[in-house]
């Protein structure tokens, strides 16, 4: 796992494609829950209140992982979150037009609160 100082230095070196997708995310996170900071942790972009990570962004090729850490307890109307484990669910995200604003919003929010 490669280790990044700062959420810009992890940023620059994901696939061209996915750093689009990754610079939407922040933006979008940050209108959503200003309160999450921004860290690197495990390798990845991740969003922390206090000490406890609440999201995360992880580059693979041909799609980011908008992730939750508590995923699996989150209300999912829409069946947006995939995962198998005991607490993280992620979406993959494969284009711009992937980021569905209100869906993702309700469970930030969720996540983050």
């Amino acid at each position: 796992m490669k280790a990044y100082a700062t959420f810009d230095l992890y940023l620059a070196d994901q696939l061209p494609k996915n750093q689009k997708i990754i610079r939407a995310l922040r933006k979008f996170v940050k209108r959503v829950a200003p309160e999450l900071q921004e860290f690197v942790k495990w390798g990845n972009g991740c969003w922390v209140k206090g000490k406890a990570p609440v999201t995360y962004v992880y580059s693979a090729t041909g799609y980011v992982q908008f992730g939750f850490f508590h995923g699996a307890s989150l209300k999912d109307p829409r069946g947006l979150l995939e995962g198998e484990g005991q607490y993280v669910r992620h979406i993959k995200v494969r284009t711009l037009a992937d980021i569905d604003e209100a869906a993702f919003g309700a469970l930030l929010l969720q996540a983050a609160h």
